[in-house]
């Protein structure tokens, strides 16, 4: 199987001691840090904005995956460039103007993602996915973490990763939710390149072996 990259959840992490579990990750074998920004709006819940990922980025050393759950994303693309975005991934659901908004993205020099609900058809992404760097796949329903693993997700693996390979694009397919150590093998078999894991890695005794084990996993 070929290696995905590990991305912990920073929506897990303990927020009253946020730079030692940036410090963990930075110490790590994890590749990304994965951001949720949450609005209220588009999920039921709220997280945290631009400020607060600028100040982690001061002390963060790999790659920030930012997540934006909210309504009209495309007002809010160079702010979440200028705090430290990377990877900037916007919501299928959220976007009236997906290609617009995908070219906003690279044109504030992010790799551009475009995530999508659990149950929003892979379909959708035909006549895009040549411009899509990264496509999120949510594998619960957005807003919260810790939820049960939606298995139809790897359906939509194999289907988008199909589609992948036939238009000869190089997009990475995220899964975002719900990913364990029991789980990570067969999504990753399926078509999987990286993985977003926040309760299965903080929650546990030792996160940053929890993040070995996940990327040994792939090898």
């Amino acid at each position: 199987m070929p290696m995905a990259l590990i991305a912990p959840s920073i929506l897990s992490a303990n927020f009253l001691n946020m730079e030692a579990d940036i410090n963990m990750i930075n110490n790590s074998e994890a590749d990304w840090f994965h951001l949720d920004v949450m609005d209220g709006r588009f999920v039921p819940n709220i997280t945290f904005g631009m400020p607060v990922i600028a100040a982690m980025k001061a002390k963060a050393k790999k790659t920030f995956d930012v997540h934006l759950m909210i309504v009209e994303p495309e007002k809010y693309i160079e702010g979440f460039a200028k705090a430290g975005a990377d990877v900037l991934s916007v919501h299928y659901e959220a976007s009236t103007h997906l290609h617009r908004n995908l070219q906003i993205i690279k044109a504030n020099g992010m790799k551009a993602g475009v995530a999508m609900n659990p149950h929003t058809p892979i379909e959708l992404l035909a006549d895009l996915i040549e411009d899509i760097d990264v496509v999120c796949l949510m594998s619960v329903n957005p807003g919260f973490g810790g939820q049960k693993f939606i298995e139809r997700t790897y359906h939509k693996i194999r289907t988008l990763k199909q589609m992948i390979v036939e238009r000869g694009a190089s997009t990475l397919i995220e899964i975002d939710g719900g990913v364990t150590l029991q789980n990570a093998g067969l999504l990753i078999k399926d078509g999987a390149d990286v993985l977003v894991a926040g309760n299965t890695v903080f929650s546990s005794p030792d996160p940053a072996d929890t993040i070995k084990k996940l990327k040994e996993i792939g090898k």
